[in-house]
């Protein structure tokens, strides 16, 4: 599907307006809506490309800066050591309440677009694949996929680094499909390992895909991304999606 010029929109939220970008395919058809969670780095490049993707196969998509409430709208961080030491600093920063009501706003705002079928779901990427996963214990997210997501199994995002994601997941009643990179440093296998067996105890609906690939491996900037790898995850989503929005 061609695609409409992405759309800005400012979504109240008990923090302030959180920016987002709207990204929806041409016609006039409905179709099921699905929100994107970007890395540390808010809606980069490669963020943008992987919303166009997904609209471009028939959602919805909207992309939340994460850090609205301590950047200008509009900040995009750049893909160097200071850009990570911020993105960092502002995700132990931002209280874990203010992440669960902008997921709040956002997918109550997806449910009821006029272009939308009312079925909602939710992908992130690193912090935002704990955001995603974080987004999947509302009731109206039908189908989550986080891409190997960060902090879920020490339990340490947010101000404070105490979060209850672990605690939550029976909360979960959507699908999940979990997606990870073997070589991944900042979720080594025992961390993994903590969040299946997590997953398997509370019956949680989930598929669990690893690879022998690195962190970032689906950003298409720098030396860890791997095409072939991006290009078949990337396919797995669209499946999935399709299979439990319709």
């Amino acid at each position: 599907m061609t695609l409409r010029e992405p759309e800005l929109v400012d979504i109240p939220t008990a923090s302030g307006a959180m920016r987002t970008q709207i990204f929806r395919p041409t016609g006039d058809g409905r179709h099921p809506a699905i929100v994107l969670y970007s890395e540390i780095f808010q809606i980069t490049a490669p963020i943008r490309r992987t919303a166009a993707f997904l609209a471009g196969h028939g959602f919805i998509v909207a992309v939340p800066e994460v850090y609205h409430e301590f950047l200008p709208a509009g900040t995009v961080l750049a893909y160097d050591q200071a850009g990570a030491d911020k993105g960092n600093e502002l995700k132990y920063a931002k209280p874990l309440a203010s992440y669960d009501d902008d997921a709040r706003a956002v997918v109550a705002y997806l449910k009821n677009h006029d272009g939308g079928n009312g079925r909602v779901g939710a992908i992130g990427i690193c912090l935002g694949g704990h955001l995603a996963f974080r987004a999947a214990m509302l009731s109206d997210v039908a189908a989550t996929t986080c891409f190997y997501a960060t902090d879920i199994h020490q339990g340490s995002l947010g101000l404070g680094k105490a979060d209850n994601s672990l605690a939550r997941i029976p909360d979960i009643k959507g699908e999940l499909m979990m997606i990870w990179g073997r070589q991944d440093p900042h979720v080594p296998g025992e961390g993994r390992a903590k969040i299946y067996n997590a997953l398997t105890a509370a019956s949680t609906s989930f598929t669990w895909h690893e690879f022998n690939a690195a962190h970032a491996f689906l950003r298409d900037e720098g030396l860890r991304y791997d095409p072939e790898l991006a290009r078949l995850t990337l396919g797995m989503t669209i499946d999935f999606f399709r299979r439990c929005l319709g």
